[in-house]
Parts: C-alpha cells; sequence; structure tokens
C-alpha cells in the first residue's frame, strides 16, 4: 500500500474513533462510525485476493446496515422525545433498535455471521484492528445510553455469544477463525455486565485487547495462520513460543495470569446483583473457549522430532524481538498481582 494512503487510513481510523467517544450528538457520533468504516476497508482489500475482496464487501455491508439502523433508531427517539442527546435515550422501540444495530457492529450472537468470515480474508494486522480498536467506538455508545438498554435481551446475547464463540471455535483450525470467535466469546462477557457495572466492560474490553494484541503481534512474528503452521514455528523462536502459550492462557481466563481478571470480576458483580444462574451459566460455557485456547497453547509448545516436512525448519535465526511484543506479553501474564490498585480506579 501507498505510504500516504496508509497514513490517511491511520488518520482516519483514528479520528473516526475520536470523534464517536467523544461527541454527545448521534449524528456525530453515527459520522464518527461511517468515517471508521470506510477507512479500514483499504487496510482490508489491499492483498487484491479474492478473499479479501469478499471480506471488504461483508464487512462494508454489514457496517452499513448498522450504521443505517443506528440513525433511524436516533431519529426515532428523537422524533419522540425531542432530544438528540445520546445519553436521553429513553423510547423503548428506539433502545431495541440500538441494541440490534451495536451487536450487528460488534459481532454479537445472533449477528456474528461476518465476524469469522472477515477476519479470515484480512491481514494479521489488519485483524487486530478488527478486534480492537474497531470495537472501542461501539462499546462506547453502548456505556453511554446502558442505563436505557433493555436488560434481558442483553442477557440473552451475552450467554448466546459466549456459548456459541466456545462452540464454533472448537474445530477451527485457522488462527484467525480461532480469536474471531475467542472475541465473539469475549464479548459475551462484556455486554452481560454493561448494565450493572459499565467500568468493568471497560476493564475487561482494556485487558482483552492488550491479550489479543499480544497474541497478533506475535502471530505476525512467527508468520503462523494455521494450526499446523504453528507445530513447527518453535523452530523460529522458542522463547516466543513459550511466551505465546502463557498469554493464550491467560487469554482463556486462567489464573494466576491476568485474563482471570475481569472474569473473577464479572462473577462477583453478577452474584451481588442476585444473578447466580447467569454468573453459573456463562462460567460453564466458558469452559468451552477453554478448550481450544489450551489445545492452541499445546500446538505453540509442542515440540516435534526432526524428520522430512513440506518445510525448511530454520533451527538458528538471528531475529530481533521488538519491545512492544515483550511488554504487552508481560502485560497479559503479570497484571494480577496489581488487581488491588486496578479495583481502586474503577
Amino acid at each position: 500500500m501507498n505510504p500516504h494512503a496508509k497514513l490517511i487510513t491511520s488518520l482516519s481510523l483514528l479520528l473516526g474513533t475520536s470523534i464517536t467517544i467523544s461527541s454527545n450528538h448521534w449524528i456525530m457520533a453515527w459520522a464518527g462510525l461511517e468515517i471508521n468504516t470506510l477507512a479500514i476497508i483499504p487496510l482490508i482489500s489491499k492483498s487484491h485476493h479474492p478473499r479479501a475482496i469478499e471480506a471488504a464487501i461483508k464487512y462494508f455491508l454489514v457496517q452499513a446496515a448498522a450504521s443505517a439502523l443506528i440513525l433511524f433508531s436516533s431519529m426515532t427517539n428523537a422524533w419522540t422525545t425531542g432530544q438528540w442527546d445520546i445519553s436521553q435515550l429513553t423510547y423503548p422501540v428506539s433502545c431495541n433498535l440500538l441494541t440490534t444495530a451495536i451487536a450487528m457492529k460488534l459481532g454479537l450472537v445472533p449477528f456474528h455471521f461476518w465476524l469469522p468470515e472477515v477476519l479470515q480474508g484480512s491481514p494479521l494486522i489488519t485483524a487486530l484492528l478488527l478486534s480492537t480498536l474497531m470495537k472501542f467506538p461501539p462499546i462506547t455508545i453502548l456505556l453511554l445510553t446502558s442505563h436505557s438498554l433493555n436488560p434481558t435481551l442483553l442477557t440473552t446475547m451475552a450467554i448466546a455469544s459466549t456459548a456459541l464463540g466456545g462452540w464454533m471455535g472448537l474445530n477451527q483450525t485457522q488462527t484467525r477463525k480461532i480469536l474471531a470467535f475467542s472475541s465473539i466469546a469475549h464479548l459475551g462477557w462484556m455486554t452481560i455486565i454493561i448494565i450493572y457495572n459499565p467500568k468493568l466492560t471497560l476493564l475487561t474490553f482494556y485487558t482483552y485487547s492488550v491479550m489479543t494484541t499480544s497474541v497478533f503481534l506475535t502471530l505476525n512474528t512467527t508468520k503462523v495462520l494455521s494450526l499446523p503452521t504453528m507445530m513447527t514455528s518453535w523452530t523460529k523462536s522458542p522463547m516466543l513460543n513459550a511466551a505465546l502459550m502463557l498469554t493464550l492462557l491467560s487469554l482463556a481466563g486462567l489464573p494466576p495470569l491476568t485474563g482471570f481478571l475481569p472474569k473473577w470480576l464479572i462473577i462477583q458483580e453478577l452474584t451481588k446483583q442476585e444473578m447466580t444462574t447467569t454468573a453459573t451459566i456463562i462460567s460453564i460455557l466458558s469452559l468451552l473457549g477453554l478448550f481450544f485456547y489450551l489445545r492452541l497453547a499445546y500446538y505453540s509448545t509442542i515440540t516435534l522430532p526432526p524428520n522430512s516436512t513440506n518445510h525448511m525448519k530454520q533451527w538458528h535465526i538471528n531475529k530481533l524481538t521488538t519491545s512492544p511484543i515483550a511488554i504487552l506479553t508481560i502485560l497479559s501474564t503479570l497484571l494480577l498481582p496489581l488487581s488491588p490498585m486496578i479495583l481502586t480506579t474503577i
């Protein structure tokens, strides 16, 4: 991609995200979402591969439909109440329409169908942006309107997302699709608590973003796109693969790693809200995701004996390990001891 085009695209992504998260008017928030959508499409389709073009078209159609629903929801609310303020969403029909639109933008069940295909057709860095940065503006809109959303609808979608994200990830062999279903499952954890403790949703999103960024950057460094490739990537950088194993276990939510913190706090908050059954169901459903995380961790550290394979093993390689991966891996695995200090800020 042309460096000038890449610069314009990156600045547009930052601009669209900033406009959406800082606006109080529905039209401004919608404009920011549209800028984001138009800016990410060249990054998805830059390889000119048919799968990338298909992913870009799917992403554009779904996001355009979701943006139209957001605009329709805000106009209906303004028609009824006379308010264009985001926090003044009070009309029940508008609330349900907005929940549907944000679910389409995030990839919540039953509007999840586009996310695995789009991530599979995108480069790893673009898939990272789709999994983290592009989800921040819709989550911000959910946070601003959380007091007026339908709890039953959100809880149902959250439990279904956790179940489907774990179930559909079991038989995948492509790492991008596995991480897409991981994203769907984590979104279920974020949305189930957003009405009762919005700050906890933000904490979950931040920790998920750090862990996912660490995984994607590691996979991009070792050029791993599928599980068979991951089995032999240990020959390129053994230490990086060992760190990847810990990051994947943290993403699964195993103590004493960082990923255990948000799940622990969400279960605690659901219990305080007398939703013990819901907390039990979502905890059991997260075991489905634990299986494929463990499989990924096993594949990342497996050591094959020297034998004839279809590609060359690199036993000695001088590759610089970038400092961002090291920092993100440390944050992805060792933040749990700092949880008392983190809790004082939320």
